[in-house]
Order: C-alpha cells, then structure tokens, then sequence
C-alpha cells in the first residue's frame, strides 16, 4: 500500500488537542506521523492540501442503506459512495432492511457488500430483536461475531420492556452500545406532523412530543438497571434532552446525536404539505429547535447524525400523510454543519469536528478512528471551507433525492475522503 503525504492542511484533531497548519503521513492504512515538513518515499501520492481542513474521517453513526430488499431506494454501494462524497469515511448502517439485520451470517453480508464497494467504510448495526418484531432478544452475540458494532431496532421501539431489558443486558454482557428509537408506539400510531398547533391547522394526526419523552424516561432507566451503554437517536425535544444531560450527570453511560433536519428546520416547513419535510421523530418547534442548538454547543449532544433514509419518487410522492418519512442526508451533512452552525457562531471548527467524527467513534467505541494521532487507522477526511455551492439533488451521488434543502446555498464541501489509507473520493474542485 503507497503512502499518502497531505501538506500543508490545518489539522483540526480534537483528539490529541491539535489544531495547526502541519503535514499528514499516512503508511499501510494508518498514520504514520503528524508535524510540519514532513516527507515520503518515491512513489507516495501528495495531497497539496493549502487552504483545507485536515480532519480525522468523518463518521455518521446512522444511515439507512435499504440493502437487502430495498435497492430501488438505495444500494449499500450507491450509499457507500455517496457518504463518501459527503466527506464520511464510515457510517453506520441501520438494520431496518428486508430481511433485517438480525443474525451473523446479515451482518457479515452487509460487511462484505460494504467492502466491495469502495466507498466509506459500512459499519453493521444488528437487529436488537428477531425480525425487529420486538418479541424475542436476536443473537446479539452472533451478531458481533459478525462485525456488528452496536444493536438497534431502528425505525421503532421495542414495545415490551421485558424483551428490551433483556436485550440491555445482553449488550452490557458484550460490551456493545444499544441505540435507542425513542417514540412510544402506542402514542405516535399513524401521526404524520408534530402534535400541536400546525397538525391542527393542516388536519393532520399528530405524533406528540410525549412519546419521545416517555421513551426516553424508560430506556434511559432499563440501561440504567442493565448497566448498559445506550444512545439516543435523532434527539427532537427539550424535555428529552434535559432528561439525557440530567443521566449524564448523574453518571449513566448515555449518549445521543441530532440529526441536521431537527436542528435546522420546525413544524413549519410542513405547512406546504411537502413530503419532503416529513420525518420520523417529526420535525417540532421553535423551542425545541433552540434547546438542540443549545445542546449542541453545551456538550450535552454528542453526535451531529444525518439519519439518512432514502426513498423513491413513487413513496415520497403521495399526499402527506401517506407519503413514507425521511431525507437523505449524507451529501449535504457538513455543508449544513459549516454553514449553519459554525460560519454563525454557533459552535467553533473543533466542536464540528468533536460531533462529526470524534463523538461518534466514542459513542460507538470504534478504537483507531476519530483520530489523527501516529498509529490510528487512516481514515481523513480534507474539507473545503470556502467553496461555495448550491444543493442540486439530481447531482446527487445518492440513487435518493429526497431533501428539503434543495436550492439551498452553502458554503464548505469535503475535498477529499480517505478510508484506511485510500483516496475514496476527490472532489473535481479542491
């Protein structure tokens, strides 16, 4: 494997308390040195990286690749290369596929499909019930065995205590994280809009607030009891981040992530009925809003994650209500995150890079990646922070185009994206 010598980039490492202009040397898939005027052997690739970020690769810790049984929507491959456009060096993917993710032999498939396409690196969430029908425990140790990195039943809630206790402990036993879907089934049934003012006015049933709170309170107590670690999924409510920042404190192993849709836009992008605005948990209010952005800059989020869920034209274009929930998210990501939160003061460049990179390598445990320090896995990730560009979803990298962002201008785009040692993606303008 050549090296790779990155020169004369600002590193922003969080990790290891850098933030300088300095070269980056990579070796056989990791990094083999960090500082200024370093050189490498005949044949290393350079990488001229004045006027760009240098950052450990980005990772988002929940997507939604639809492979096996959703390939009109989205392939691990096709997603695989879009994350890497968006200047992700790994995701995660959920296991809310046809069949699910729910034994070892899924879990290796998904490794194996990830491997193949050459993309950011696909990491495996396994089920964290049989079928994700929320009756039995699924083998969670065979499911590791496997690659699986965490367990989820993304998409829903496990409704039975019982059986998610039982999951819990199964997970402390391993040592794996359990990333929680916190909305109470009973409550959101088939509410299509946050439950308030705006479902009343569209005539819309309402998915309330209430049914994350109470998710919350449950999960955040049965990981408490089962001495696991949990996470928290695309956090939407003030009162469900009080309650995660109030377990912190009292020394629970939690963590929880955001998602850019929750963090940018209310209630009130539904107004127009544009399916695109449609997403579970569902867009809320202006409070809510202001208490995410607050968490984000205050610590108690610990992951900006896209939630990234495709879907085809023919499900995202029905009425509202029947239209299915969910945006892409993988390409527009950082732009988002540069634009909105740090170009306005929001949070600074190394608090981006904490929740884009470094937070998710935590939550998930991940060793070796969120880095920049000599011998982690050479996963980097160069950032643009000046280029100016416009969300065209028919550019996309995606085989989705599902975004309320579309039009939008943005200013920061990844460059390029390394996975262990390879250049995965270079942007034609640098």
């Amino acid at each position: 494997m050549s090296e790779i010598l990155i020169r004369q980039g600002r590193v922003i490492d969080p990790a290891s308390g850098r933030d300088e202009q300095a070269d980056v040397l990579v070796r056989a898939g990791r990094v083999a040195d960090v500082g200024r005027g370093l050189s490498a052997g005949r044949g290393a690739t350079v990488i001229d990286a004045a006027g760009l970020w240098v950052v450990p690769g980005l990772i988002d810790m929940h997507v939604h690749l639809r492979e096996p049984g959703g390939e009109a929507k989205e392939t691990i491959a096709t997603g695989a290369r879009a994350a890497a456009a968006g200047g992700f060096a790994a995701v995660l993917a959920m296991p809310n596929t046809s069949p699910p993710v729910d034994c070892e032999y899924m879990a290796r498939y998904v490794r194996m499909r990830g491997a193949e396409a050459g993309g950011a690196e696909v990491l495996v969430c396994g089920a964290l019930t049989e079928g994700r029908e929320g009756a039995r425990p699924a083998d969670l140790a065979g499911l590791a065995r496997g690659g699986a990195v965490a367990a989820s039943d993304d998409g829903d809630e496990v409704r039975d205590a019982r059986v998610l206790r039982a999951c819990m402990r199964e997970a402390a036993r391993l040592s794996i994280p359990v990333l929680c879907h916190a909305e109470d089934p009973d409550l959101v049934r088939d509410g299509a809009v946050n439950e308030g003012r705006v479902s009343t006015e569209l005539g819309l049933a309402g998915r309330p607030a209430l049914a994350e709170e109470l998710a919350v309170a449950r999960d955040l107590t049965l990981a408490a009891e089962a001495g696991c670690k949990v996470h928290i999924q695309h956090v939407s409510t003030a009162w469900a981040l009080a309650r995660i920042a109030a377990a912190k404190a009292a020394g629970l192993a939690v963590t929880c992530e955001a998602a850019p849709h929750h963090l940018l836009l209310t209630e009130d992008a539904c107004r127009g009925y544009d399916p695109n605005a449609k997403v579970n948990p569902p867009l809320r209010t202006e409070a809510d809003r202001a208490a995410l952005l607050a968490a984000l800059a205050d610590g108690t989020v610990d992951a900006i994650a896209t939630d990234h869920a495709p879907h085809s034209p023919e499900d995202k274009g029905l009425e509202f209500d029947r239209a299915a929930a969910g945006i892409v998210g993988l390409e527009t990501a950082l732009g988002l995150a540069l634009t909105e939160f740090v170009a306005t003061g929001i949070i600074d460049e190394t608090r981006m890079v904490e929740l884009m990179s470094v937070g998710p390598a935590r939550a998930l445990g991940l060793d070796g990646l969120g880095s920049l320090a000599p011998g982690a896995r050479a996963h980097v990730t160069l950032v643009n922070p000046t280029l100016e560009w416009t969300v065209e979803p028919e550019r996309f990298v995606s085989a989705a185009r599902n975004t309320p962002f579309a039009g939008r201008r943005l200013r920061g785009r990844a460059a390029v994206t390394i996975v262990d040692g390879r250049v995965v993606f270079r942007a034609n303008v640098a």
